[in-house]
Formats: C-alpha cells, structure tokens, sequence
C-alpha cells in the first residue's frame, strides 16, 4: 500500500489565490479514482531558496491511499504536468511513501 500526499498550492505564482472550485474539482478527483481522501485543511507554509531570493506558498495537504501503485503513477504523473499548466505553478510536489495499514 503506497501513501500519496498533494502539496496543493492555495496562490497562483503572481500571488493571486487559486480559485476554490479547483480545489473542490480536485479533491472530487482524487475521491473518484482512489475511493477516498483526507484533507489536511490547515494552512501550511512552504519556503524555498533559489539564490538569493526566497520563495514562499501557501498550500494544503491531500492525502490518497493505492494499491494500484501503476494506475497512482499514471495519475499523479498526469496531474503533475496539469497543475504546472492549468495552475501555473512552477512545480508542484507529490510525495509517495510506503505505509502498512493494520
């Protein structure tokens, strides 16, 4: 069983906020291809540095569980390339862990 989180970005690049409906669209995604989800709705705070200059976001945490580790591949790879488009975003970050469920 494989853990998947979604680092959704709450700010568009130029700082604009990211409609809502995205998100909602989103997150009924998630719940149509893996059956479920958990939101971490609290707000958190990403910093990065490139250079000299520090980069800050403002994004949630969703949370999937997959056997199908394949079929989670082929999406979260699909809607990686999509939210660097649609979003805007200069990356996006996905993380993948193993976890055993009892």
């Amino acid at each position: 069983m494989r853990e998947f989180e979604v680092y959704v970005p709450l700010l568009y690049n130029d700082g604009r906020p990211v409609e809502e409906d995205k998100i909602i669209h989103l997150k009924a995604r998630l719940v149509e291809v893996f059956g479920g989800l958990t939101h971490f709705p609290q707000e958190n705070e990403g910093l990065w540095k490139i250079g000299s200059f520090t980069y800050r976001d403002k994004i949630v945490i969703l949370r999937v569980l997959s056997s199908d580790i394949a079929k989670a591949h082929s999406f979260f790879t699909g809607l990686k390339r999509e939210m660097l488009n649609d979003w805007g975003q200069a990356d996006v970050l996905i993380i993948e862990r193993e976890v055993y469920t009892f």
